[in-house]
């Protein structure tokens, strides 16, 4: 290929078209320009473009810094809709190719730029924004998982059998929804103190997860919340009139779908009631602090300790290969599901949210089962392996897993493996997608989903500041 055809083959590229002819190996100092143009860029971050030439600067692998000016910034890049509504900051954020905002997504897609916001006071309100908008749903529906800007707008799953509301995208009851918003809060508030985001609204917001957290303890009843869909896709059903399979009230709280938006088998979805623990005690904290109000503080730190104590009980099996391990799902009757699915929170991901540490013995023993093939969602082949899960079909595999297994991981030869699998399956678009094909990177779900390109900016990021022998 000459230049002048590589370069009319880059612009079709930074289109948004896949040509698989295309060797970017061939052209080690040159690749095609995909990030978005400044002038079309939602928002402009003076720490993350700083960021972006540090890392360039000091990285010799030109690849790695190409994929990390495409991927790190593409959440403030394509996702972000900030303005300011009765004086304050308000942030919308879609997932990329879907025009709605996800508790969970929103969160994760901000969260890697946490650590730049006391050099970027603008970056700062941004995320404020998100935390204020995030109130604001979770009062209107707290049993949904993603909204829309336009509180009048009127579902494509309107016909869904639950109680759907305009303005609400989705309402698939997920743990995670609820836990998501504190962990940002919570790290927002530990960086910067500021609590102007911390008003009576968004102590409203943690009295109805407290008090939806409790409903979905199922001690006095299923509670309010059922979910149906006319529907040929299996995952998108909840059985037994909407409610799912019965549990054992144990003191664990029942999420009827997990973060991949597929329903759950059993109830008890261990890593989000993991996770729950943690964001429990963080809005305990924040409460005592910053709202004085004890009373609330103990009944979330009580909360927190009854669930975490029947994760211990129930949560935990014996496995004849690699003995005390976590299951994915259980129902409290003594069954349980061995699996993991990529999407966060997974049991893969528990040192990431802080639930476990990574040398915590169960947790290694698990670890080890999640990335064999006791695991029916791990996949192997010839473009790489990682984790799946049922979202996206089997023999694909999702970049949130090989970076998942990156973050949590202090193995040296791991950590880099888990980079160079990222750096040969972004399908020669520059960008990291949904899932891809065990054995051909190019097959891929998703070419816009920001949440996968801003968390493996965070890995390289991170990499970079502790460990950067491991890009070379």
């Amino acid at each position: 290929m000459n230049r002048n055809e590589f370069i009319k083959n880059a612009g079709l590229l930074s289109a948004g078209l896949l040509l698989k002819d295309i060797s970017l190996a061939q052209y080690p100092e040159e690749f095609p320009v995909v990030r978005v143009p400044y002038d079309k860029r939602k928002f402009h971050s003076k720490a993350v473009d700083a960021s972006i030439i540090e890392f360039q600067a000091h990285v010799k692998n030109k690849e790695l810094g190409w994929l990390f000016n495409n991927c790190f910034p593409n959440t403030l890049d394509t996702t972000v809709d900030f303005t300011i509504i009765n004086n304050r900051p308000d942030t919308y954020v879609i997932t990329g190719d879907i025009d709605a905002m996800w508790l969970r997504d929103s969160t994760a897609q901000v969260w890697p730029y946490l650590p730049l916001i006391k050099k970027d006071a603008e970056l700062q309100q941004l995320i404020a924004g998100v935390i204020n908008r995030q109130t604001k749903c979770i009062l209107k529906d707290p049993y949904a998982n993603a909204f829309y800007k336009d509180e009048n707008k009127v579902s494509e799953w309107k016909s869904d059998l639950t109680n759907m509301q305009p303005g609400t995208h989705e309402r698939k009851w997920e743990i995670d929804s609820l836990c998501y918003p504190i962990r940002l809060a919570y790290n927002y508030w530990k960086q910067t103190n500021d609590t102007a985001p911390f008003d009576s609204q968004w102590k409203n917001a943690i009295k109805a997860t407290l008090q939806t957290f409790r409903q979905q303890q199922r001690k006095d009843g299923n509670g309010p919340y059922s979910f149906q869909r006319t529907t040929a896709w299996a995952t998108d059903g909840v059985p037994l009139g909407g409610y799912g399979y019965p549990v054992k009230h144990v003191g664990l709280i029942c999420s009827m779908f997990r973060p991949s938006d597929d329903a759950t088998v059993f109830p008890f979805l261990v890593p989000s009631n993991f996770f729950a623990v943690v964001s429990l005690h963080q809005a305990a904290e924040m409460v005592k602090q910053i709202s004085k109000d004890n009373a609330l503080a103990a009944e979330l730190t009580a909360l927190a300790n009854e669930v975490n104590k029947a994760l211990q009980q129930y949560a935990v099996i014996n496995h004849p290969q690699y003995g005390k391990i976590y299951a994915y799902e259980v129902n409290g009757f003594g069954s349980y599901n061995l699996m993991d699915d990529a999407n966060v929170p997974s049991l893969l991901s528990l040192p990431y949210l802080n639930a476990v540490k990574n040398t915590d013995p169960v947790y290694i023993n698990t670890r080890k089962l999640l990335l064999s093939e006791n695991n029916p969602f791990f996949f192997k082949g010839k473009a790489a392996e990682g984790i799946g899960g049922p979202h996206a079909g089997m023999d694909m595999i999702w970049p949130l897993s090989i970076i998942m297994i990156g973050l949590t991981s202090n193995n040296d030869a791991e950590i880099k493996r888990c980079i160079q699998l990222l750096q040969k399956t972004h399908g020669d678009t520059g960008f990291m997608h949904e899932s891809f094909h065990k054995d051909d990177a190019t097959k891929y779900t998703r070419k816009w989903f920001a949440w996968a390109n801003t968390i493996f900016g965070e890995l390289l990021w991170e990499v970079y500041q502790s460990k950067p022998y491991l890009l070379v």
